[in-house]
């Protein structure tokens, strides 16, 4: 199940990830995404962009959802994204289709789902450095899917009232806020996550409501380090440390 090429690596709540050995791997981005979505209810839940399956994975592990969905595009990882599931036997709750986002309200059906999750590409094309290998443009550049595409489809594919996860960059903070109403879909929680104590923001956590009121939630900084370069106890707290 595991190829040469490939690696099993242990989750730390029981489960299991096939990554590749000198690939794009999952990172802290995932984790917190997986751990800022849990507490919503959900019947059906959507993972975009979902890369190896591991938002899935943790979403199966930290919630009791019974049907639990991946939808991406590169073929080759989202096979291995199938065989993680397999491998944890969690066939009957977790689902991974390889497609383009863009159509997924035909693959899935319009108004299917009450959560979406989603860890995009962060960086438009022509923006940083890109990465050579086409794996890695695609996850981390707006190579194959905008912000745009993201939640424009999100709004065909939520019910009303229904919620969108997602993690990015502070830089597109702007982009996000005036997308996400452009489609009528309204942000409700934000919270910035910063390296340490004295640094700047590198991530946010944003929630989002179809058809939500208006009402925004600022919540508390999330810091990842200590000031002494430990991790934070709610980060070990996260991780399940």
């Amino acid at each position: 199940m595991i190829k040469n090429d490939e690696c099993l690596d242990d989750l730390q709540n029981g489960l299991f990830i096939i990554q590749k050995q000198n690939g794009f791997k999952f990172g802290v981005d995932a984790v917190l995404l997986s751990d800022f979505a849990k507490d919503a209810r959900s019947a059906n839940t959507l993972d975009l962009c979902s890369g190896t399956g591991i938002v899935p994975l943790l979403l199966a592990a930290k919630t009791k959802t019974k049907n639990i969905y991946g939808l991406e595009i590169q073929t080759d990882v989202a096979e291995m994204a199938q065989r993680s599931v397999e491998y944890n036997g969690l066939g009957e709750r977790v689902h991974i289709t390889q497609g383009d986002l863009k159509n997924a309200p035909e693959i899935y059906g319009k108004g299917r789902f009450d959560k979406i999750t989603c860890n995009p590409p962060y960086m438009k094309c022509g923006r940083g450095a890109q990465n050579d290998t086409d794996t890695m443009s695609v996850s981390r550049h707006e190579v194959l899917c905008t912000l745009d595409d993201i939640l424009r489809v999100s709004a065909q594919l939520l019910v009303p009232k229904g919620r969108i996860f997602m993690v990015h960059r502070p830089m597109r903070l702007a982009d996000i806020m005036c997308t996400m109403r452009k489609y009528r879909i309204e942000p409700k929680r934000l919270r910035f996550v910063h390296p340490s104590y004295n640094k700047a923001p590198n991530m946010l956590l944003v929630e989002g409501m179809l058809q939500g009121g208006d009402e925004l939630k600022l919540m508390p900084p999330l810091y990842v380090y200590n000031e002494d370069g430990t991790y934070s106890e709610e980060i070990n707290k996260i991780y399940g440390r």
